[in-house]
C-alpha cells in the first residue's frame, strides 16, 4: 500500500509543472502549423502574382516555381520539423520532471530564430526584386 502512495506522490506534485510542459509543446505545435501554412501561401502566392500579371497585360518576368515553391516546400518541410521536434522535447521533458532532472534544451528556440531570420531575409530580398 505504501509503494503505491510513493509512486501518486511525485505526479501529483508535478501536475502543474506537467500542464505547463503540455501548453508548451501545444504552443510549438501551434508555431508549426502556422509556418506550414505560410509556407503553403507563400508557394500559391507564385500563382496568384502570375495570373495578376497576365491579367494587367504583362508578362510574367519568372514562372510561378521559380522561388516561391521551393521556399513554401521548405517552410512546410520545416513546420513539419518542428512538430516531430516538439513532440520529442515534450516526450523528454515528461520524464525529466518525473525524474525530477530537468535540463534546458534549446534547440527548438534555435531552429525557431533561425527560421524568423531566414524567412525574414527571403522576403526583404523577394521584396526588393519585385520592385
Amino acid at each position: 500500500m505504501k509503494n503505491i502512495e510513493d509512486k501518486d506522490i511525485p505526479k501529483v506534485r508535478n501536475r502543474r509543472v506537467h500542464m505547463a510542459n503540455e501548453r508548451t509543446f501545444l504552443a510549438w505545435i501551434r508555431t508549426g502549423i502556422a509556418i506550414m501554412a505560410f509556407g503553403f501561401v507563400v508557394e500559391r502566392f507564385a500563382i496568384f502574382t502570375q495570373r495578376f500579371s497576365f491579367l494587367a497585360g504583362k508578362e510574367a518576368a519568372a514562372p510561378p516555381s521559380a522561388s516561391s515553391t521551393p521556399f513554401g516546400i521548405i517552410l512546410v518541410a520545416l513546420g513539419v520539423l518542428m512538430g516531430v521536434l516538439a513532440f520529442i522535447r515534450y516526450k523528454k521533458l515528461e520524464k525529466q520532471i518525473d525524474e525530477d532532472t530537468y535540463r534546458p534544451s534549446p534547440i527548438l528556440d534555435v531552429l525557431l530564430a533561425i527560421s524568423v531570420i531566414a524567412i525574414g531575409i527571403f522576403l526583404v530580398i523577394y521584396l526588393i526584386h519585385s520592385v
